[in-house]
């Protein structure tokens, strides 16, 4: 079933899928989706401690028929779990809730820390502002290369770095990242970003696919969907596919994985056809409808400035 699906390398040597299946929100919904997926061909799943939905995903995995050697799994370390000390022992709860003694990819979700704590945000004495730890993401990261000799997950990588924040991991640690997940769409397309990446031979990963296609972002502008953008949906139509499908295959023709989420059957799969080429002529019109538009910019909440050299950012 896999075979028919793009492959990509990493740096490592192992192969991705280019379409993924994303877990995050709604938990009570994920082992169902989670199986509905691999049934219809995902072999490559996302998930994170923060989710909450690892157990989910090692049940759906249990339960799919699909051996676990044909899957492909992500999960993240959070950021209360950023001190050196703590990083194993975060990566051994999550590979429990997993039901499996590795990971394909284990990534930091974010460079900040929060306060070392058992709780996913711990709180300043006020009860509300989030505790932050002044802890180097380079030792989380040397941490997480520690990891690799363990067996416990084949890879490490990064999730919402910002170039000088790349560009400094690579000088002061010593295992280039195999993968980098960031939010980019064709509204959100960072070229000189993904070019670098590409130059160091690192994978980039897309989130939020779909831009806003999630109620949770708030963009402050009352404005219709990514998937519903006019040139995606003429390119679209002149290849069978719908709007949703071409944002996919812009990431899959670029060498990207993608990993789109739904909880709707029907939608799993419409996904899961995303995995098509893309012409240099439809490349080139979906060039001229970058909005430089983020979605996902958690840095107030985190008290931590967040892609500040990168495109997209909320001034």
């Amino acid at each position: 079933m896999a075979g028919q699906y793009t492959q990509l390398k990493l740096n490592t040597g192992a192969t991705i899928p280019a379409v993924g299946f994303g877990t995050w929100q709604d938990k009570e919904a994920q082992e169902p989706a989670v199986i509905a997926a691999l049934q219809a061909g995902y072999r490559h799943i996302d998930t994170a401690r923060i989710y909450g939905t690892e157990g989910a995903v090692g049940n759906a995995i249990k339960h799919s028929g699909v051996p676990r050697s044909e899957i492909f799994l992500t999960t993240k370390l959070w950021n209360n779990k950023h001190h050196p000390d703590d990083v194993e022992g975060a990566l051994d709860a999550s590979l429990k809730d997993l039901g499996t003694d590795y990971v394909d990819l284990y990534l930091m979700h974010w460079p900040s820390a929060f306060a070392r704590s058992e709780k996913s945000f711990p709180k300043e004495s006020d009860g509300k502002t989030n505790a932050i730890a002044d802890i180097d993401y380079v030792d989380t990261y040397k941490a997480m290369e520690k990891l690799l000799q363990t067996g416990k997950t084949k890879a490490i990588g990064v999730s919402n770095f910002s170039q000088a924040e790349m560009e400094r991991l690579l000088k002061e640690t010593s295992v280039v990242p195999a993968a980098h997940q960031m939010e980019m769409h064709p509204w959100l397309q960072q070229k000189t970003f993904a070019d670098w990446h590409k130059s160091k031979g690192i994978h980039i990963t897309h989130y939020s696919p779909f831009g806003n296609q999630n109620e949770i972002y708030d963009s402050g502008k009352n404005i219709s969907k990514l998937m519903d953008d006019p040139v995606l949906v003429e390119i679209g139509k002149a290849h069978g596919k719908t709007g949703a499908q071409v944002a996919l295959a812009w990431g899959v023709t670029k060498g990207h994985s993608v990993i789109p989420k739904s909880k709707t059957e029907s939608r799993i799969k419409s996904n899961l056809e995303g995995d098509f080429k893309l012409s240099t002529d439809d490349l080139e019109k979906i060039d001229g409808i970058d909005k430089k538009l983020r979605f996902n910019d958690a840095s107030s909440g985190f008290r931590y400035e967040f892609f500040s050299d990168l495109d997209g950012k909320k001034r």
